[in-house]
C-alpha cells in the first residue's frame, strides 16, 4: 500500500512538472518600437492636430510618456546608440553613414588635413557598429531570449556589419540605405542570399504581391515571429521605414488627409499624414497582436524615433531634391502633393532633423508595461537613446555586460515614480552639417558650435532656457557669461571621457576676402509672381502677376527688425511687407503686414521700413509697388531694430 501511494505521488509530481514546463515563461519580453524621422509633435499624444494616430495615442494613455526625450539629429547615431548604450561621441557613429563601405581598421577617422577653404580639419563618421561591441540583443540572447530585428538597420553595409552578427536570432531588412527598398512597394529590388543584383541592393527582405506597401510587409514579419515565439521570452526590434524618404504613400490616405485643415496651422502635408496612418496601423496591429496572445502584461513596450522631424526635404530651397535623381516620378508626385512643404512642422521647436536645436533631436517616447509603469503618467526627466540599453536590462532584472561600456542610466526609478536619475547633464555630439556639441542640464541648454555662421548666431555659443523659450528664440550667453562657462566645462569633459574625435584647425587654411558678389546673388531670395535677374549691378524684378514679391527665409530673428531697400521703380505705390512666424505653417489671414510708400525714381531712393517681430521669423515677403511694371534692387538689408546691426544683406551691386 505504502509503495502504491509513492508510485502515484511521483507520476503525479511527473505530469506537475510537464505541465509547468509546458507553461508560458513568466519573464517579461519587449519590444522596441522604432520610427524614423518622425517629429516631436507628429502624433495626437504630443500635440497634433492634423496626423491621425489613434493607435500611438491608445499607447501614450497606457504608457509613460517622456516629454524631453532625446536622439542624435540623424538616424544612424541614434540607432547606434540604443544598441550599445553609448553616446555618439563613443561609438564613433556620428552621422548616417552605414550605407557606405566600411572603413579599414587602420584608417583614421580625424585625417591630418583638409581643403584649403576650411578652417577646421572635421571628424568623420564610423560606416559601421563595430562588431566588438557588445549590443543590447547580444546581452538579451545571452540571458535567453529570442531575437529577432524587422526593418531598417542601417549600422553596416557588409555581412560581418549585419543585425544577425550583432545578436539577433532572426532579421528581415534589405540594404542599408537610409530609405526603404523598391520606393516602399514591391517588388523591393532584393534578393535573398545577400549577393548584390542590377541595382546593388542587398539584404534578408523577399518580395511580397506587387504593390505590397513595406510598411505593411514589415508588420507581417513582427507578427509572424511573435507567433513563433509565444511560448518563451523574445526580443523585437521593429525598426520601421516610414517616415523617411523616398515617401512612398497610399494615395487613398493621402487623398483624404488633402482635404484637412490643421487649426493651429502648422501641419498640413498629406503624404505625410498618409504614412504616419500607416505606421499607427502598424502599432495598432502589434498591439492587437499582444492582446490577442495574452502577451500584453507580460510584455515591455518601447515606443520612439529614431531623430526629429524632416523640415527641409523637397521644400523651395532644398537644392538636392530639385534636380539630379531626385527630378523624377517621385518629386513631381510630392509637388502634386504637398507643393513645396516640407515633410513636417515641428512647432513650437525650432528646426528640424540635422539640427542641434530641439526640432532635430527631441523626440516621441513612451514604455508601456501594464501593472509595472503607471499608465497616463508623463514625466519631463530628460532622457535619451542610450537610456534604452540598461533600462531594458534593469526592467528585466539583469546585469548590465561587464565587457560593455555604458554611457546611459536606467529609467527603471524614474517608469517606477519612486526616484529620479542622478545624472548631473546629457550631451549630443554631432560634428556635421551645422557641427557642434549640446549639454542639456535643467532647463538650460547650450550649443557649442565648431564654427561660426554668417546670420544665424553670433560667436560659437548659444544659451537658450528651455523653459521659457522652448522655441529657442533668445540667445543668452551674453546676457550669462557665468553659465556658459559652467556648460562649456562639463562639454570639456565630456569630450575627455568619451574621448570625442574633436575638430581640430587646419594647417592648410588659406582664408579669402569676402567679396561683395557671390556665385549665387539670391541667395535664398525668391520670386513668386515676377522674374527676376541680376543685370548690371541691379537685381531686375519684372511683375508677372497681381500679387508680385521677393520671398525668403534666411532672416532668423526674433525681435524687431528694420529693412532696408535700395531701390527705383519706374511707377509708384504702395508696396507692403508680410511676415510669418517659423511656427506659423501659414501667413495668417490678417495681421502681420505693414505697408511702405514710393514714389517713381529714375535714381535709387532708400527705403526704411520697421516691423514688429514678437517670435522667431519664418518667411518674409517684400511686395512690390503696386502698378509697377519693373522694379530694380541694388541692395536689401535686415537690421536687428534696437542695435542697427546688420543680419542679412543682399548687395548686387559691384
Amino acid at each position: 500500500m505504502l509503495f502504491r501511494s509513492w508510485v502515484m505521488f511521483l507520476l503525479v509530481a511527473s505530469c506537475i512538472g510537464q505541465l509547468a514546463s509546458a507553461q508560458p515563461t513568466t519573464r517579461p519580453n519587449v519590444v522596441l518600437f522604432l520610427v524614423d524621422d518622425m517629429g516631436w509633435m507628429d502624433c495626437g499624444a504630443y500635440g497634433s492636430q492634423y496626423y491621425e494616430t489613434p493607435n500611438i495615442d491608445r499607447l501614450a494613455k497606457q504608457s509613460m510618456r517622456f516629454t524631453d526625450a532625446y536622439a542624435c539629429p540623424l538616424c544612424s547615431p541614434s540607432r547606434a546608440s540604443i544598441m550599445t548604450g553609448q553616446y555618439s561621441a563613443r561609438h564613433g557613429i556620428t552621422s548616417a553613414t552605414g550605407h557606405q563601405p566600411p572603413q579599414a581598421p587602420e584608417v583614421s577617422l580625424l585625417p591630418d588635413t583638409a581643403a584649403p577653404n576650411q578652417p577646421l580639419i572635421m571628424p568623420e563618421s564610423r560606416n559601421y557598429l563595430e562588431p566588438s561591441q557588445h549590443t543590447l540583443a547580444e546581452a538579451l540572447r545571452d540571458a535567453g531570449y529570442r531575437t529577432a530585428h524587422i526593418g531598417k538597420w542601417h549600422l553596416g553595409l557588409t555581412k560581418p556589419h549585419w543585425p544577425e552578427a550583432q545578436g539577433f536570432d532572426t532579421a528581415f531588412h534589405c540594404h542599408p540605405d537610409p530609405g526603404p527598398p523598391g520606393e516602399y512597394f514591391s517588388p523591393y529590388g532584393v534578393i535573398a542570399d545577400g549577393s548584390p543584383n542590377g541595382k546593388n541592393k542587398i539584404g534578408t527582405i523577399t518580395d511580397g504581391p506587387k504593390g505590397e506597401y513595406i510598411v505593411d510587409r514589415l508588420t507581417d514579419e513582427a507578427i509572424k515571429f511573435v507567433h513563433a515565439n509565444q511560448s518563451q521570452p523574445f526580443f523585437l526590434n521593429f525598426w520601421q521605414y516610414g517616415v523617411h524618404g523616398p515617401w512612398g504613400h497610399k494615395e487613398a490616405y493621402t487623398a483624404e488627409f488633402a482635404k484637412k485643415k490643421d487649426p493651429a496651422k502648422r501641419q498640413g502635408n498629406p503624404i505625410m499624414g498618409s504614412m504616419l496612418k500607416s505606421v499607427d496601423e502598424s502599432v495598432g496591429r502589434m498591439l492587437q497582436t499582444l492582446d490577442e496572445l495574452k502577451l500584453t502584461d507580460n510584455t515591455i513596450f518601447i515606443f520612439m524615433s529614431d531623430n526629429g522631424g524632416n523640415t527641409h526635404s523637397n521644400t523651395a530651397g532644398d537644392k538636392k531634391s530639385q534636380g539630379g535623381a531626385e527630378k523624377n516620378v517621385r518629386l513631381k508626385d510630392w509637388q502634386k502633393w504637398a507643393g513645396n512643404q516640407a515633410p513636417t512642422n515641428n512647432a513650437p521647436l525650432r528646426e528640424g532633423k540635422g539640427r542641434l536645436y530641439e526640432g532635430g533631436c527631441r523626440v516621441p517616447f513612451m514604455v508601456r508595461w501594464p501593472q509595472k509603469i503607471p499608465a497616463g503618467s508623463t514625466s519631463n526627466v530628460i532622457v535619451g537613446a542610450i537610456d534604452v540599453y540598461p533600462t531594458i536590462l534593469d526592467l528585466l532584472g539583469l546585469a548590465l555586460p561587464a565587457q560593455q561600456k555604458i554611457d546611459g542610466m536606467s529609467l527603471l526609478p524614474v517608469l517606477k515614480q519612486n526616484g529620479t536619475l542622478k545624472r548631473d547633464a546629457y550631451f549630443t555630439w554631432f560634428p556635421h552639417i551645422a557641427p557642434g556639441v549640446v549639454v542639456r542640464q535643467g532647463n538650460w541648454k547650450l550649443i557649442r558650435h565648431f564654427q561660426e555662421r554668417s546670420g544665424e548666431y553670433e560667436g560659437h555659443h548659444e544659451l537658450f532656457d528651455l523653459g521659457n523659450d522652448l522655441s529657442e528664440t533668445t540667445n543668452l550667453a551674453s546676457k550669462y557669461p557665468e553659465r556658459v562657462k559652467e556648460l562649456d566645462a562639463l562639454i570639456d569633459q565630456f569630450i575627455v571621457e568619451t574621448k570625442a574625435l574633436a575638430p581640430k584647425p587646419n594647417p592648410n587654411y588659406k582664408p579669402t576676402e569676402p567679396t561683395s558678389t557671390s556665385n549665387d546673388p539670391m541667395r535664398g531670395l525668391v520670386p513668386k509672381g515676377c522674374k527676376a535677374a541680376v543685370v548690371s549691378g541691379a537685381l531686375q524684378v519684372t511683375r508677372e502677376g497681381n500679387k508680385a514679391f521677393l520671398g525668403t527665409a534666411q532672416v532668423k530673428h526674433a525681435s524687431p527688425v528694420t529693412l532696408k531697400l535700395r531701390m527705383r521703380s519706374d511707377i509708384g505705390g504702395a508696396g507692403m511687407i508680410q511676415w510669418k512666424f517659423a511656427d506659423q505653417a501659414e501667413f495668417p489671414d490678417s495681421g502681420q503686414t505693414t505697408e511702405y510708400p514710393f514714389t517713381p525714381s529714375e535714381q535709387y531712393k532708400e527705403v526704411t521700413i520697421e516691423f514688429p517681430v514678437t517670435n522667431k521669423l519664418g518667411t518674409v515677403r517684400i511686395y512690390l509697388p503696386k502698378g509697377s511694371s519693373k522694379t530694380e534692387f541694388e541692395s536689401i538689408e535686415f537690421l536687428d531694430q534696437a542695435t542697427g546691426k546688420s543680419l542679412y544683406r543682399w548687395k548686387f551691386s559691384k
